[in-house]
């Protein structure tokens, strides 16, 4: 019986998922979660009984990360088991791996041994810092590229020093780029019928998404700095104290600051030379969201929300993570998905004739490690004696 799939679009790709942690798992979650044959391969339990990173199988992070993938058991510091994978690899479409650089080719696993068995093979690879370089042989961890890209210097408020993003955005970005890139080597392999090398980093997905704040400096040379919830350049943007809360308020141009006044009966500071411009609002920006705040502050958030969206000014709620789910809109999105007692974040985007679904919950160590070896060839006699072997 085929195995079940979260979506027809990808179901012709079979996937090989080296990944641990986060970056690597959250690429290959996004071919899982669009119907990939996703085979996620582990050690066996005897050489792995140390904590995992990003805490237990059956911990909120693992469940999230894995769902929708198959597991096999491969002990690859072994030559049977090396020889197991490339037997694998030469039938699979992707191999997804973050090993650093160097362990994968002492493995003998790297992108130039398996594409000798399978040249029209796609196989991606996740760093902390780049394939080469003088960084190659780092540790490279989310929080590190966060300060080596440059993000801690823009986040959190002045004068308080670098401040880390309250999620591993490096990890992420570095796992959506990647699965962009085995996609458009998918494409690509349409054409020329041959696989290639896709690599990323952390370092890399970092910088790429500071975007206009890099920017201001290659082309204006500014060097940005903590902006706390100001916005960096769209002024009045930020967090202002109600009666009951905090809200978020994005008046951004001349247009949305007019309307912003009108709405709160502040007409006068529309004609106050010190906020009658952009230019004026940012050079008085303090003092201007002191103003504004003696406004926010007489009324509740909910208030404030629904009339300044009534009169066309962005303002939202700040939730905890728990209201985020109960927001009404979020609901309508259909954001949670569950199987089971699993509950996970769907994926962001829809498409309407080949849906994504959370389809099965995340494996067992080696659960489909005989169905797997069966689908991609292997005799039961040959399963059996890797089994013996402590191979699988």
């Amino acid at each position: 019986m085929p195995a079940p799939r979260a979506s027809t679009a990808l179901s012709r790709f079979t996937v090989l998922d080296l990944t641990r942690v986060r970056a690597g798992p959250t690429c290959v979650r996004q071919l899982a979660d669009w119907g990939a044959n996703v085979v996620k391969i582990e050690p066996p339990e005897h050489l792995d009984a140390s904590d995992p990173p990003g805490g237990p199988r059956d911990g909120p992070d693992f469940q999230n990360l894995h769902r929708n993938k198959r597991s096999v058991t491969i002990d690859l510091k072994s030559k049977e088991g090396v020889a197991v994978l490339r037997r694998l690899a030469a039938r699979a479409d992707v191999v997804v791996e973050n090993f650093r650089p160097d362990v994968k080719i002492r493995l003998g696993i790297d992108y130039a041994a398996l594409s000798q068995v399978n040249p029209r093979l796609v196989y991606a690879s996740i760093s902390g810092f780049g394939q080469d370089g003088p960084y190659r042989d780092r540790p490279g961890v989310d929080q590190i590229a966060q300060g080596l890209g440059g993000l801690m210097s823009i986040t959190g408020e002045p004068g308080r020093g670098p401040m880390r993003v309250g999620i591993p955005i490096a990890d992420l970005t570095a796992g959506l780029f990647c699965a962009l890139g085995i996609l458009v080597a998918l494409l690509e392999r349409e054409e020329s019928g041959k696989g290639q090398e896709v690599q990323t980093s952390l370092l890399q997905a970092q910088i790429f998404m500071l975007d206009f704040q890099a920017s201001r400096w290659l082309n204006a040379g500014e060097v940005p700095k903590q902006a706390g919830n100001n916005h960096p350049t769209s002024i009045p943007t930020g967090v202002f104290k109600t009666s009951d809360g905090h809200i978020n308020v994005a008046a951004v141009g001349g247009t949305m600051w007019e309307r912003l006044c009108h709405a709160i009966g502040a007409q006068a500071l529309m004609s106050d030379p010190d906020y009658a411009t952009a230019a004026a609002r940012s050079k008085n920006r303090d003092a201007l969201n002191s103003v504004l705040e003696t406004y926010f502050v007489k009324r509740p958030s909910a208030g404030w929300v629904a009339q300044l969206n009534d009169a066309g000014v962005p303002c939202g709620p700040i939730y905890r993570i728990d209201q985020v789910f109960a927001d009404p809109q979020v609901e309508h999105l259909g954001m949670v998905q569950q199987k089971e007692s699993v509950r996970v974040v769907g994926q962001p985007m829809t498409l309407g004739r080949t849906p994504s679904r959370l389809d099965t919950v995340p494996p067992g160590r080696g659960e489909h490690t005989a169905e797997v070896l069966r689908e991609m060839g292997f005799s039961d006699k040959e399963i059996e004696s890797l089994r013996e072997g402590k191979i699988v």
